[in-house]
């Protein structure tokens, strides 16, 4: 790991909110690592930024906490301004192990077709919360279906994206619900969206998911693709996508929002 002077072609982004006790473990093993890291410390009253700073890496501050979507959002606008290939994004708070990239940067080579690479909990989902695993996969099966795609952890803020693609996106979404705007945007435009197996880990991790507002906020984001769900022709959806977000799909007809 190493500042933009280097011949890296990854990005990391780490959206972080009060985690300075896992964040030095975090970018240690981030060092190990060819990508550079991007941290976007939202709103912290702790010391995530100062710790971060000691890695030399690339600090964002939001003078508030406004969400972890507006975080990844800033993360990928820096990333994507310094004209890096692929950004991977990875949660700060320990849950997501650096050790599982060189993983996605593999997947990655063996598969140049694949847009997206979402990390997937769900083959072993040992400590995960059982209100949670049954909300993923209800959640992933309704979004699966809606993609036309397999995608069995849309939930899992993990993933691997190619900058084509995330140049092409609008994304607007400021909290948790941005993993799934990803997925369904990715999705309009025609990407291939493909998965591996990682590790998460619970011990100690404190979820900052408020049940029903985030449902709430899931339910709003997924309206104006719920047209997917038909299956239309792609030609339709390019039909849609040509004037922007002023567009929606509702059965096989496109519709201004």
């Amino acid at each position: 790991m190493s500042n933009r002077n280097s011949v890296n072609k990854i990005c990391v982004v780490i959206p972080c909110y009060n985690v300075a006790y896992v964040l030095d473990d975090i970018l240690t093993q981030l060092k190990c690592e060819p990508v550079d890291a991007v941290v976007v410390d939202d709103g912290s009253t702790d010391t995530t930024s100062e710790t971060a700073f000691k890695y030399k890496v690339k600090v964002i501050r939001n003078n508030l906490n406004l969400g972890k979507g507006a975080s990844l959002r800033r993360g990928f606008d820096y990333a994507l301004s310094q004209g890096y290939e692929t950004v991977i994004a990875m949660d700060g708070d320990g849950q997501h192990l650096p050790l599982d990239i060189v993983n996605f940067l593999k997947v990655e080579s063996l598969s140049p077709e694949a847009d997206i690479i979402v990390g997937n909990r769900m083959r072993h989902p040992i400590g995960m919360p059982r209100i949670r695993r049954l909300t993923n996969i209800i959640m992933s099966s309704l979004i699966s279906r809606m993609c036309g795609q397999s995608i069995p952890d849309t939930q899992n803020g993990f993933r691997l994206i190619r900058a084509r693609l995330l140049s092409e996106l609008e994304l607007k979404s400021n909290k948790f619900e941005i993993e799934t705007e990803i997925i369904l945007q990715a999705a309009v435009r025609g990407a291939k969206i493909i998965n591996i197996p990682i590790v998460s880990v619970y011990k100690n991790h404190l979820s900052r998911i408020r049940p029903l507002l985030d449902t709430f906020r899931f339910v709003k984001c997924i309206l104006p693709y719920i047209g997917f769900i038909t299956k239309p022709p792609n030609s339709i959806r390019q039909a849609c996508l040509s004037d922007g977000s002023g567009l929606r799909m509702s059965g096989n007809n496109c519709k201004r929002s």
